[in-house]
């Protein structure tokens, strides 16, 4: 782990006592905007009692999901802002879906103003073991500039990070691959399992156990250096692509208008969270990675991520009603 990027912003680990407690004892409500159980939901229930603790008032989390996130997204837009609702940001929601939706129910960068990255979630490309002639990531590229539209790759879906990765890779390497798109994450990696898909794109956690295994084969991964659970895993930008090397992440944004007292209020509790070592293991265990950013630095992160993820919808041309 980057330690130094990664815990980015923690020198102010204590809410400063001039911060006005005016929601001391009122909910915080925390809409996250995709159903339970997943890595989304997974990331603010870590986060629920620690928080709930440290600013001394309820964490009730709402889960809003449908529509990409959408559906929650532009209920924590309309909410009013006075510190007392955040919601939970993705590359899905403030990156791809501004980029594939023609039309969204949200602005992601006018109707809401950036709190701080709770987590990175480390992307990786992964293949059945058995599926193809191939062992590497070089091995890989070659074999479909030599197969062009002859291999197919799953995802969780259209326009889900694991299709902008996707066509992220086609891009950068000048190869062709057939998108097979699934309802979610569990039905993308069984057909991989069975062979009836090659290739996979989504988070590490997700085929963690299956490569672990054996069934499944990580070619490359996008984060700052090898990771400690698969040290045989070359990154992207060791392999010569940089580009494809952001990880995905989650964060917490409010609604425009909010008091900058306020976010920096709920910015330091997170990060006072994320240093309690059961926090941290917790989401260790999701493939899920502390980080805790200024609120600045997360607002510019998002706008990075949107202008990039509009180059990749516009070559691959997804787009979605």
């Amino acid at each position: 782990m980057q330690r130094r990027s990664v815990l980015s912003g923690l020198a102010a680990l204590t809410v400063a006592p001039g911060i006005s407690l005016a929601q001391e004892g009122k909910p915080l409500n925390v809409i996250v905007p995709f159903p339970p159980g997943g890595a989304t939901d997974i990331t603010a229930r870590s986060l629920q009692d620690p928080l709930s603790r440290i600013l001394k008032q309820p964490v009730i989390l709402l889960n809003r999901g449908g529509a990409g996130g959408s559906i929650g997204m532009a209920e924590a837009a309309r909410a009013t802002p006075d510190g007392l609702t955040v919601a939970v940001a993705t590359l899905s929601t403030h990156g791809v879906n501004p980029a594939v939706y023609r039309k969204l129910p949200y602005d992601p960068v006018k109707d809401f103003v950036g709190v701080t990255e709770i987590v990175k979630a480390p992307g990786l490309m992964a293949m059945n073991a058995n599926a193809l002639p191939v062992k590497t990531f070089q091995e890989m590229v070659k074999y479909l500039k030599a197969n062009p539209g002859k291999v197919s790759y799953a995802t969780p879906g259209n326009g889900t990070i694991g299709h902008m990765w996707g066509e992220l890779f086609k891009s950068s390497t000048g190869t062709s691959m057939v998108h097979i798109p699934y309802r979610g994450t569990g039905p993308a990696i069984n057909d991989v399992l069975g062979g009836q898909v090659a290739v996979y794109f989504d988070q590490v956690a997700s085929s963690l156990p299956h490569i672990k295994a054996g069934k499944l084969r990580a070619l490359a991964v996008s984060w700052p250096k090898r990771l400690d659970v698969l040290p045989d895993v070359p990154t992207y930008a060791e392999l010569g692509f940089p580009i494809n090397n952001d990880p995905s992440w989650f964060g917490l944004v409010a609604p425009a208008g909010t008091p900058a007292a306020a976010v920096s209020r709920i910015q330091q509790a997170v990060v006072q969270a994320l240093r309690e070592p059961a926090v941290r293991e917790r989401l260790a265990g999701q493939g899920l990675y502390p980080s805790g950013s200024t609120p600045a630095e997360f607002s510019t992160q998002v706008q990075r991520e949107i202008v990039k993820m509009k180059k990749v919808a516009a070559y691959a041309k997804v787009f979605l009603d």
